[in-house]
């Protein structure tokens, strides 16, 4: 079920009221969810915050954005309730600063209709002696989840790489066929990565040139 990223008229104060009213038992959860955070269990924790975003979707919501310190959010609180209920809320970001990433997560998973959206990739780089061949083992996370470890040479990788560029361009042409717009904000990330992948496959090219005029086995 889509949500917009931030609420409009009224629904900011609707939504604070219906936390403030169980704000007790609220935080309870919420305490026993940082303990568990901080113990290492992250994909217990997006669990049970998606648990709480399918049952309770207005308290989920008012957690979400008080964790990521929505000044939009705030303001409208103050206008439509007061400057006290927009402290209670801002005291949640202060408290629970761990629980600030996971909520963020679901609260993308639940507006885009994603799982485990990507967050982040760390790389590192060695190299096979034997095999003349250069290695990049990688982890991708989606926040504190690791979602997959794995190892490959520079040609799988790209290969992968090349099938990501053809979908992402399979999805443009379906958009433009169909006449659909893109959303500033996206076109505009788009443009910004297309130059970066641009300028890599220019070091790319140069790299593979010099490999080319190295005999094999050269130090």
């Amino acid at each position: 079920m889509d949500q917009p990223d931030e609420p409009s008229g009224e629904l900011p104060g609707m939504l604070a009221e219906e936390y403030l009213q169980r704000e007790a038992g609220v935080r309870a959860l919420l305490d026993d969810l940082d303990r568990q955070a901080l113990e290492g269990d992250h994909e217990g924790v997006r669990e049970r915050i998606r648990s709480l975003a399918e049952t309770d979707q207005g308290v989920f919501f008012t957690i979400a954005l008080s964790l990521t310190g929505s000044a939009q959010f705030f303001g409208d609180v103050e206008a439509q309730l007061d400057v006290s209920a927009a402290d209670r809320l801002r005291d949640l970001a202060e408290t629970y600063p761990a629980l600030e990433q996971p909520f963020n997560v679901v609260r993308r998973e639940q507006a885009h209709d994603r799982r485990n959206p990507v967050t982040g990739l760390q790389t590192t780089t060695s190299y096979h002696a034997e095999e003349e061949l250069p290695l990049i083992r990688y982890t991708v996370s989606s926040g504190s989840v690791d979602l997959y470890e794995g190892c490959e040479s520079p040609e799988e990788i790209l290969g992968v790489a090349t099938q990501f560029v053809q979908s992402t361009t399979d999805s443009l042409d379906a958009a433009l066929d169909e006449e659909f717009s893109v959303n500033t904000e996206e076109l505009s990330n788009l443009i910004d990565r297309r130059e970066e992948l641009e300028s890599e496959l220019d070091r790319l090219r140069d790299q593979i040139d010099e490999l080319r005029r190295r005999p094999i086995g050269d130090e």
